[in-house]
């Protein structure tokens, strides 16, 4: 008779392979560490961009900004329940409110002009971002602002031009400035995420910027409520998954690296857009696009090996 192996027998070669894995991931530098967190956050963002961008060009801006962030909320019950109401308790209940305050204004911002543009376009515009994200960090954050973190950035920015440049002047110029005014409150929102991480724990932020802002997106979202489908309310669920998560692994780089280290690996999620707004919306990428494209990765890519050698 054949024994069944237990994959709890620590002499397994299953749990000995998981054993050696957890081992080398804690003996990470914190700054590899903080690294892999940002480029699978922004996986993550991307693949719920273009979920929301699916849904809400089937229901009102408002309300799709209100369902995602409330299901972004649900999921996070079971979590809730289980280790009990005390340790999701924020020390500064006022510095919540006031980081999901601005977030609710960036994302209705976001949502309004989410429809109206393409994926591709839409994420090199929100990489805006990191330039005002570096100015904040250098100016009220202290950060040391390296000369490579700059030059990362302005060679990325200068992707993002060659991308959406030549479509600001044309009839989709109008919400790619809609969505350009989020770039400065989302900065403004993630240099709150930074402060915060000096004393509040990953989760909590996570959970209380789902609470703040399904509560200050309600009343707008009622203006104009639409009732969804099955389907719509799945992908919802979907969305809460991925949201919670994307913000989840974004904390964790941000408690443990400068935030404007991470800024320049945030440009790379241009590509895996381009990606899916081909493979979804039929969006074909431009020779723009592309040029823009290879400019951002190699900034990616050098940036990330200049803040592996600096911290070895």
């Amino acid at each position: 008779m054949r024994r069944r192996v237990s994959t709890s027998n620590p002499r397994s070669p299953w749990s000995r392979r998981l054993a050696l894995t957890r081992h080398r991931a804690h003996r990470l530098d914190p700054t590899v560490k903080g690294l892999l967190w940002t480029l699978a956050a922004g996986l993550c963002f991307v693949l719920l961009n273009t979920l929301s961008r699916y849904l809400t060009a089937q229901l009102p801006p408002l309300e799709s900004q209100f369902l995602r962030y409330l299901f972004g909320f649900l999921v996070m019950l079971p979590l809730v329940a289980r280790t009990g109401l005390a340790a999701w308790r924020p020390r500064h209940l006022g510095g919540q409110f006031g980081r999901g305050l601005v977030h609710t204004v960036a994302l209705g911002l976001w949502f309004t002009a989410l429809p109206h543009i393409s994926l591709g376009d839409m994420t090199a515009l929100g990489f805006t971002t990191p330039i005002f994200i570096m100015l904040g960090a250098g100016l009220f954050l202290r950060e040391p602002m390296r000369w490579e973190r700059w030059l990362a950035a302005l060679l990325g920015f200068a992707g993002v031009l060659v991308v959406v440049g030549p479509g600001l002047t044309g009839s989709g110029g109008y919400w790619s400035l809609v969505m350009l005014a989020s770039s400065p409150v989302f900065a403004a929102s993630f240099l709150i995420v930074k402060a915060l991480t000096r004393y509040e724990k990953a989760g909590v932020i996570v959970l209380w910027q789902s609470i703040t802002v399904t509560l200050l997106s309600l009343p707008l979202a009622l203006l104009h409520w639409q009732a969804p489908t099955p389907a719509q309310w799945t992908g919802y669920l979907v969305c809460g998954l991925l949201g919670s998560g994307a913000h989840y692994l974004l904390t964790r780089a941000y408690a443990v690296i400068d935030i404007s280290a991470t800024q320049s690996l945030k440009f790379l999620e241009l590509v895996w857009a381009m990606l899916l707004g081909w493979l979804v919306f039929g969006d074909h990428p431009s020779q723009y696009t592309l040029v823009g494209g290879l400019l951002i990765s190699a900034s990616t890519i050098w940036i990330a090996r200049r803040e592996s050698r600096r911290k070895a």
